[in-house]
């Protein structure tokens, strides 16, 4: 098992251009755990005002991946997941919660919650996904 600082998922995290128009941030990373978060801003609304759900993928997508980079190592790509909307996100903050639920040497399958929070500080679970990352070798 192989741990990386969270000073690494941020500059990992950081080297993303998607990531930094989002104002993505990395708020917990190692031990097969990883959370970001996002400001919920009108840009990334649908039509009815709610969160886009794209939006939520995406953050899914990338906790998976960062929760099994904290286990596998940092040259990892997601090889597919699936989510859940339960339902509409709304709040201030998307928050999505990712964990390895089990890691072996060629991929590690991953859980992410997808909460969003209230203004009070309410959280409320809208989607729930999962993951399976693999380790890739670095090109050269």
């Amino acid at each position: 098992m192989q741990e990386f600082d969270i000073a690494l998922a941020r500059k990992v995290l950081d080297s993303q251009p998607f990531s930094r128009l989002l104002g993505t941030r990395v708020m917990v990373f190692g031990d097969g755990e990883a959370e970001l978060e996002l400001d919920i801003v009108e840009d990334l609304q649908q039509q009815n005002g709610y969160l886009h759900g794209g939006v939520l993928a995406y953050a899914a997508d990338n906790s998976i991946t960062f929760a099994a980079g904290s286990v596998l190592g940092p040259a990892v790509l997601t090889a597919g997941f699936s989510i859940q909307y339960m339902r509409p996100g709304t709040g201030r903050t998307l928050v999505a919660r990712a964990s390895v639920v089990h890691a072996g040497r060629r991929q590690a399958t991953v859980r992410c919650d997808l909460l969003t929070v209230a203004e009070d500080g309410t959280e409320t679970l809208c989607a729930v996904a999962q993951g399976t990352v693999l380790p890739v070798k670095k090109p050269g």
